[in-house]
Formats: structure tokens, C-alpha cells, sequence
């Protein structure tokens, strides 16, 4: 079962996985998530 999680936990870390945009309370990963991503990387 970890390795379960620690799949499921990279996943979550990764924009390009719908499990990402799914833990962030998105349906799916957007289309513009590219564009973002580029935006929330510019804010930090």
C-alpha cells in the first residue's frame, strides 16, 4: 500500500495529472493549466 500512496502523492504534486487539478477542487486538469502553472510559478 505505500507505494499506492507515494504514486498517488506524486501525482497530486504534478500539474500534468488530473490528480492534481482534482486535489486542488478541479474536475479535470484545465486546459490553460499550462498558463497556470506559469502564473502561480511567477507568484512565488
Amino acid at each position: 500500500m505505500a507505494q499506492h500512496d507515494d504514486d498517488n502523492r506524486s501525482c497530486q504534486l504534478n500539474p500534468e495529472h488530473d490528480a492534481y487539478w482534482q486535489s486542488r477542487g478541479e474536475d479535470e486538469r484545465p486546459e490553460d493549466w499550462e498558463d497556470r502553472v506559469a502564473y502561480q510559478d511567477s507568484q512565488d
